[in-house]
């Protein structure tokens, strides 16, 4: 698992719903609080060697709202629901995208700010694991890219449900690595 090489001029960090209103839930095997760290520690690194940072947000209010039997969010969110929590480290440079479901690509500019910089490569990491991180992951691995997800720099609502998509459908998509994994690959 070592094979990992990774160039950062065609290379992007993409890191899915480090907000308020996604970040205030109880998540396993990793904390909320653990996750949002490990992400930024991962952006500062990636702005460092010169590669594309970018924050994916929720618009909680605007989501899609179907009926579903479980609904994911149950009550008002909180008024600042959509902020970035200011421990995930957004600097000005940063590109923020803006999402209306689960993954990043779906109606948004992801795609563009992908194409234009000439990525082949994403690093994928946040909240959830098996919700927004999955979604947008499938949608990549759809399109083409090359996908590398940071297994401690994501967390569910439980263990399990994290451990499911990293062990059974993540290594058919990409390539699974730990933050030190990735660090080292980017050189």
């Amino acid at each position: 698992m070592s094979d990992l090489v990774l160039d950062p001029k065609t290379t992007a960090l993409v890191l899915i719903d480090l907000e308020y209103g996604i970040a205030a839930m109880d998540l396993a095997p990793y904390s909320s609080a653990d996750v949002v760290s490990r992400c930024a520690g991962l952006a500062k690194t990636f702005r460092k060697k010169g590669a594309a940072v970018i924050f994916v947000k929720v618009l909680i209010p605007e989501m899609l709202q179907l009926p579903v039997d479980t609904p994911l969010m149950r009550g008002t969110p909180p008024p600042n629901a959509t902020e970035f929590v200011p421990e995930a480290g957004v600097q000005a440079e940063d590109l923020i995208v803006k999402k209306r479901s689960w993954g990043a690509f779906y109606g948004t500019d992801l795609e563009l700010h992908l194409r234009r910089r000439g990525i082949k490569t994403i690093v994928i990491g946040g909240i959830a694991t098996n919700f927004g991180v999955e979604s947008t992951a499938r949608a990549a691995f759809d399109q083409g890219y090359e996908v590398v997800f940071a297994e401690d720099a994501m967390s569910s609502v439980s263990a399990e449900a994290h451990e499911f998509p990293i062990k059974n459908v993540f290594p058919m998509m990409g390539r699974v690595r730990s933050v030190t994994q990735i660090v080292k690959a980017l050189g």
